[in-house]
């Protein structure tokens, strides 16, 4: 291959991915491999975190979230320790890299939540070189929060490793660069996640393949859909590590999985907004204030039956125009749906909710929503409902999910949604592939 680490071989900014050697789990000491894989850093509650260390002593949450301890220190403390464990699981075998530099294709076999039919997304791992977003090569469609960046940046400074997947869409119409992973092998890793979603991955590491895509990604653009936190934070690295090793490339790439924006098996879920903290709430006042813009429709007894009930009608009156659930209890429960009159341009509906409804309607500023002060974000409907009857919450704004379409042109066009306007499922799992890039035999 005619790959030069560092030295794309262009002069306008163009996407560039390199095949590399992963560090993985060597399945002679670590057979079971759905023991010591996890979902993404950000999914783990307190009760999965739980789960994971009783799974095996080598599950990937004591690095990837390790535990707090009494008597930690500005030293001694969870990052520290993730260091160390790192250290000993690559001294001991459990963690072994790959010989040759490789990409890695990655299959997920998925069904949704309440649905049978099967789904496959498909995609493959490499490096990708970190471009500043001015530059036009990657673009963001989310805006971040600040808390995650802080914590995965703490971690990178003390591992020099990533260990979870960034995903990006490329765009591929004919399909030629997901055809190039074709194969007929046995996969190289495969596991079955608690959700029951199927994950395989094969090496590719024949040089006339990985060339092939190289060259046939550069002129693509990338979106990312889901780990902005860890691109953000993978740059910010990227300013450390070059005060520190100058022209060193190797904080220039990141770990992520690369996927056609135009296959069947992209499914994006929506993610509610749950607003609290905002004292006595006077869910009347509320609606007065939405009536230039949206009507207004209550919810009937029977369209209250449950949280999913009220998610279908949503979803239907979202066909026809931009709507959205509300619930502040069962007695102030309903749909405001875009008058045909507003003039609002061509906003994106989470664009609207957080804009006029959050901000404007409700007052909370955007600095308070950045530091989730005032809003979480919940996936299933139920639990939407719960907070707001527990008393958790004041209310609930429900959305239907955004068409991957509008993801894609709205980021091309310059513009990032709220954070967490979607939610693509399932997840990618962290562990199975690692960016280590301490590695002595190299990238």
């Amino acid at each position: 291959m005619n790959l030069r680490l560092g030295e794309p071989h262009r002069k306008e900014k163009m996407a560039e991915i390199l095949p590399f050697r992963a560090l993985h789990y060597n399945q002679a000491l670590v057979p079971k491999l759905d023991a010591v894989v996890t979902q993404p850093y950000d999914k783990i509650t307190a009760e999965m975190q739980a789960r994971y260390y009783a799974a095996s002593p080598f599950n990937i949450v004591r690095v990837l979230r390790g535990r707090d301890e009494p008597g930690d220190t500005g030293k001694r403390n969870v990052y520290a320790r993730a260091a160390e464990t790192l250290g000993e699981w690559i001294q001991n075998r459990v963690l072994v890299s790959e010989s040759a530099p490789a990409l890695y294709r990655y299959e997920q076999e998925y069904r949704l939540p309440g649905n049978d039919a099967p789904r496959k997304r498909r995609g493959f791992i490499a490096l990708g070189r970190l471009e500043d977003y001015s530059a036009g090569v990657v673009h963001p469609h989310e805006e971040t929060l600040s808390a995650p960046k802080a914590d995965r940046l703490e971690l990178l400074k003390a591992t020099h490793a990533h260990f979870g997947q960034i995903f990006v869409l490329y765009s591929d119409p004919e399909g030629a660069i997901e055809a190039a992973f074709e194969s007929r092998e046995h996969p190289w890793q495969k596991t079955t996640d608690e959700y029951g979603t199927v994950h395989s991955a094969w090496k590719v590491a024949e040089p006339d393949k990985i060339e092939g895509v190289v060259e046939a990604m550069r002129p693509t653009k990338l979106v990312i859909a889901d780990g902005h936190h860890r691109y953000e934070t993978a740059l910010a690295f990227r300013s450390l590590w070059r005060s520190k090793h100058g022209d060193d490339p190797r904080a220039d790439y990141a770990m992520m999985t690369f996927v056609r924006m135009e296959t069947d098996g992209l499914t994006i879920l929506p993610t509610h907004r749950v607003v609290h903290g905002l004292g006595v709430f006077d869910c009347e006042k509320f609606l007065q204030g939405t009536r230039l813009a949206f009507e207004w429709r209550a919810a009937r007894q029977e369209e209250l039956v449950s949280a999913s009930r009220f998610h279908e009608t949503l979803a239907e009156l979202g066909r026809a125009r931009t709507a959205f659930g509300v619930y502040a209890g069962p007695r102030r429960a309903g749909w405001l749906a875009l008058r045909p009159s507003a003039d609002l341009g061509k906003l994106l509906p989470e664009v609207l909710l957080h804009r006029l409804l959050v901000e404007q309607v409700l007052g909370v500023t955007r600095a308070a929503v950045r530091e989730e002060k005032s809003l979480r974000y919940v996936r299933e409907p139920e639990r939407v409902f719960e907070e707001v009857d527990s008393g958790r919450a004041n209310l609930a704004f429900l959305l239907n999910p955004t068409p991957i379409r509008d993801v894609w042109g709205n980021a091309l066009a310059g513009h990032v949604l709220p954070q967490k306007s979607t939610d693509f499922y399932p997840k990618m799992l962290s562990g199975l592939t690692l960016y280590w890039l301490d590695n002595p035999a190299g990238i």
